[in-house]
């Protein structure tokens, strides 16, 4: 999943041969899950065409102040409210006449006056020859405006409309969303961190067959993965059996079955990172003894030895350096006092508390119902919300945190 999956991004595009790229651009957003509108300079209509950019889009493509209809029935299009609407603004391509314009505060189109009312980040990509793109009045523009904190997307170097071989070409689609999401991750509250995340059950073999489990569907560890990638983090989500699943290229996943392997793998990345969050549902309890062979069903009663598995939060405490380290609890009693002595006892900076007595808590549920108690025992009770929403309010109480120590 891109980090530009859901946000909203309004494309301005010019009077350049380069518009014609501008198609596929709108289909690189979209097909990364983002919500896209175009506007129009009334010349660059000339080089694309409205209707290619409306079907791609799935949005009407604007261009002027009002759209002539009936006498009665003329609609007007604000450059305010798409001004407003927008995630991310994008000006491609950008010829020299229209970041003059825009330098200057020149207002005499939509896409100018959209520009000047947008309360978003605005990203420029520039596209003409190579003699305008390197006349001093093209290179003041681009530095007045990134200035003023537009970004500027440089252009490439390759052969022009003209025949000239420099620079001035805009940069290829490809290259311009991989610029936006990159640029957008450096600007994120947790951009090269690493975060450590475990999810879902453990199954402890009784024999080749059978095995002990519980019903955790691994959804909330696999939410705070989204949510932690979604803050810029590189994570590594290390999850039990699980139907979840995630894509996006901060998120390493890496699969375990039973508790000692989730040990390991745990303690194999641990050192290295900054926030580690343990919401995986671990067997407490494994057979003693591992039968080689199905065990057949042959006395009316079977015994099991169990024994304690290795306490993986636990051993994360003992060694804990610099990490800032969060466990959860799920309790039916007690459950204040109980997740106050998990938290001390194992040495965590945050205990998240979710209680089976909650309707809609607990495993297999879309939803959850936390309180969020920190080492100096100060509580944060949560209503019941999404299971991604929770994610959200954990990792707000963790910066938040985190902030304070700096």
């Amino acid at each position: 999943m891109s980090i530009l999956s859901g946000k909203k991004i309004l494309l301005g595009v010019t009077a350049g041969i380069a518009a014609y790229k501008t198609a596929h651009l709108v289909r690189l957003f979209v097909k990364l899950g983002a919500q896209v509108k175009v506007v129009m300079t009334p010349a660059a209509k000339d080089f694309v065409t409205p209707l290619t950019l409306s079907t791609l889009s799935k949005n009407p493509v604007y261009s002027t102040f009002f759209e002539k209809g009936t006498t009665e029935n003329e609609l007007w299009n604000s450059h305010v409210d798409l001004g407003l609407w927008a995630d991310y603004m994008l000006i491609a391509p950008a010829t020299a006449n229209t970041l003059s314009k825009m330098a200057n505060g020149v207002c005499d189109n939509l896409l100018l006056a959209t520009y000047l009312s947008a309360k978003c980040k605005v990203y420029f990509a520039p596209a003409m020859d190579l003699d305008m793109y390197q006349h001093p009045t093209t290179k003041q523009s681009i530095k007045k405006l990134q200035s003023f904190g537009n970004v500027f997307i440089p252009s490439a170097s390759g052969e022009l409309a003209s025949g000239l071989v420099g620079e001035g070409r805009m940069e290829e689609p490809e290259n311009i969303v991989s610029f936006i999401e990159n640029e957008i991750v450096k600007g994120l509250p947790l951009y090269n961190k690493k975060v450590l995340i475990t999810a879902g059950p453990t199954y402890e073999a009784i024999d080749p067959v059978r095995f002990i489990g519980n019903h955790s569907s691994g959804k909330m560890g696999f939410e705070l993965a989204k949510k932690a990638a979604n803050l810029g983090a590189n994570v590594y989500l290390i999850t039990g059996n699980s139907n979840e699943t995630v894509s996006n290229s901060l998120i390493q996943r890496i699969d375990v079955i039973s508790a000692e392997d989730m040990y390991n793998e745990v303690h194999k990345y641990y050192a290295s990172v900054d926030v580690a969050i343990l919401s995986a549902a671990v067997a407490d309890y494994k057979p003693k003894n591992l039968a080689v062979s199905k065990i057949k069903k042959s006395e009316e009663n079977l015994t099991l030895e169990l024994v304690k598995t290795k306490d993986i939060l636990a051993s994360l405490g003992k060694v804990k350096s610099h990490q800032f380290l969060v466990g959860f609890a799920l309790e039916t009693d007690n459950e204040l006092e109980n997740a106050i002595a998990k938290l001390k006892s194992k040495n965590l900076d945050l205990i998240v508390l979710n209680s089976l007595q909650d309707k809609g808590a607990g495993f297999k549920e879309e939803t959850n119902k936390v309180t969020i108690i920190d080492k100096f025992e100060k509580f944060s009770e949560f209503s019941l919300k999404s299971k991604a929403e929770v994610a959200e309010d954990i990792f707000n109480v963790i910066l938040n945190q985190i902030l304070c120590v700096k």
